[in-house]
């Protein structure tokens, strides 16, 4: 069996967890989660858990059964502590700023990039180059934390641009000049 997916899934107070055939909702303070999974996958309550069940031992039902235990746990973990990703900006001149629901990035371009913020997400400004991603859905955030990423992806000769906190931009050296 899957050692992560054979592994029943606890549902912490306040988390109501309902299971309609393949489709799973999550209903906790943070918001409320629905995803529907692979007709093969069994999934059961069972006195407090979420248990996930496959049919067979074939490889591809083998991959599933991991995968559909965790995104349940993602979906669990999400309405209850939710997700976050931390974005830095590196530049002379580069900046961000929060305009209602509307991010706005300077990075260096002849006009200002506009980012409306998704349903579900909230993004935060702390300081003009710090950007934090939060939100309940870890797809949503990380995919959203990647656009933001995108407008300006870090370049390795200066360093200029976005980056995730702990992401570590491998440095070129330059030029050699002439002696």
């Amino acid at each position: 069996m899957s050692r992560i997916g054979k592994q029943p899934i606890e549902i912490p107070k306040g988390v109501e967890v309902k299971v309609d055939g393949n489709t799973v909702t999550v209903r906790g303070q943070k918001g409320t989660l629905v995803k529907v999974f692979h007709k093969d996958m069994t999934i059961k309550l069972d006195e407090g858990k979420v248990i996930v069940l496959r049919p067979s031992e074939d490889k591809f039902h083998k991959s599933l059964h991991g995968l559909t235990r965790t995104l349940i746990n993602n979906m669990i973990e999400g309405v209850t502590k939710g997700f976050e990703k931390s974005l830095e900006i590196n530049g002379v001149g580069y900046r961000a700023q929060k305009q209602g629901k509307k991010l706005v990035l300077t990075l260096g371009y002849s006009h200002p990039v506009e980012m409306e913020e998704p349903d579900g997400i909230t993004v935060e400004v702390p300081a003009p180059n710090k950007i934090i991603v939060k939100g309940c859905d870890k797809q949503a955030v990380g995919e959203f934390a990647a656009k933001i990423r995108a407008k300006r992806p870090p370049e390795v000769y200066k360093g200029k641009g976005i980056k995730y906190e702990n992401e570590v931009i491998r440095r070129k050296e330059g030029k050699a000049g002439k002696k």
